[in-house]
């Protein structure tokens, strides 16, 4: 008999999953306090339960598909993590401490590898495996917590979570949203929707359709490209779903929920770091509720990506404040741990 893993139920759905199974309403309170507010991921441990639940519990369900496989922290604290699944694939998160703040991130794969096949990612080198399941999205933050609090569940907080690890989380959407009920749940994690962002390249249904929802969730475009020739080469996507559909799904989103949204842009040397896509990058987000995300480019050598020059980044920034485009140079993290999306990954499965 294959158990259920409790990581996919939020607190109704497990009152009712165990209320299907005899089990009083209670006792999911209970079991979902220890997994949450104490991070007891073992049913023995779960001290004010009576043996015979125990036993039920451990013969019905478990709460744990992900082993870790290998971990790597880098000078600045950020740590990355590689998990094994139980069908022996691998998958990626990273925490990413901003102490100053008081703030924890965690960046959160959505899939196995990505279909989506842009050229500067090391996540879709070998295509996409599989989705996650709910339990395997919320088991990566589950067991970063436990890891980062030891003694002390709980402490430091995760604050923030970020879908932009390994894979298109709206080609998952469904698990990514049941995921997020979780993360938003009070009882749960308790992060607020604010805290939550989700990054697409490009998706344009399913921005629409979290417009329609409006639950305050952050949303971020992986953009990279300032015109469709050259996003076309970057991201095969934009054939699909060109400029002028992504904005105005963007548009859309911003009209239904007057939140801000961020563009992603890697800066590449050579490819799109130059003065001309500066300028159209202003043409193309000039006077809208926009946010950019300059990122230097981490090098991934098997794909030919090279950081760009050290003011490029700041010429960038500049000629979009000076016309009112608000922008930010990402504060780069784990460089030396390979913490870009699939690298780790990728490294492992050739033997590095």
């Amino acid at each position: 008999m294959t158990k259920k893993n409790l990581l996919k139920f939020n607190l109704d759905d497990l009152k009712k999953e165990f209320k299907g199974n005899n089990i009083k309403g209670f006792r999911a309170k209970q079991v979902f306090n220890w997994i949450y507010r104490n991070g007891i991921i073992e049913f023995p441990k779960m001290s004010n339960l009576p043996q015979d639940l125990i036993n039920k519990l451990t013969k019905n369900y478990e709460i744990a598909d992900l082993n870790l496989n290998k971990k790597l922290i880098a000078k600045d604290g950020t740590q990355k993590y590689l998990w094994k699944t139980k069908d022996d694939n691998l998958l990626e998160s990273v925490f990413l401490p901003y102490e100053e703040e008081n703030r924890y991130s965690i960046c959160v794969s959505s899939q196995i590898g990505c279909s989506i096949g842009c050229k500067f990612c090391a996540t879709g080198l070998d295509g996409l495996t599989r989705d996650l399941t709910v339990s395997e999205i919320i088991e990566q933050i589950l067991k970063i917590q436990i890891d980062i609090s030891k003694e002390n569940f709980g402490n430091p907080k995760i604050t923030n979570i970020v879908f932009m690890g390994m894979g298109e989380p709206f080609l998952n959407y469904d698990n990514v949203m049941k995921a997020v009920s979780i993360l938003n749940d009070k009882k749960g994690f308790n992060i607020g929707m604010r805290k939550i962002t989700i990054s697409t390249s490009g998706i344009i249904e399913k921005i629409k359709t979290l417009a329609e929802k409006n639950q305050q969730i952050g949303l971020a475009i992986s953009l990279n490209a300032p015109n469709d020739q050259l996003r076309n080469k970057l991201m095969p996507i934009n054939k699909k779903y060109n400029l002028d559909r992504l904005m105005e799904a963007v548009n859309y989103y911003i009209r239904k929920t007057n939140r801000r949204v961020t563009f992603e842009y890697v800066l590449m040397k050579g490819i799109n770091d130059k003065e001309i896509h500066a300028e159209q990058l202003i043409a193309l987000l000039k006077n809208k509720l926009v946010h950019v995300n300059l990122i230097p480019a981490n090098p991934v050598p098997e794909l030919d990506i090279k950081r760009p020059k050290s003011n490029v980044a700041q010429y960038f920034k500049k000629r979009l404040e000076d016309n009112n485009i608000s922008a930010t140079i990402r504060v780069e993290k784990g460089t030396n741990i390979k913490a870009a999306c699939g690298q780790l990954r990728a490294s492992y499965q050739n033997g590095g």
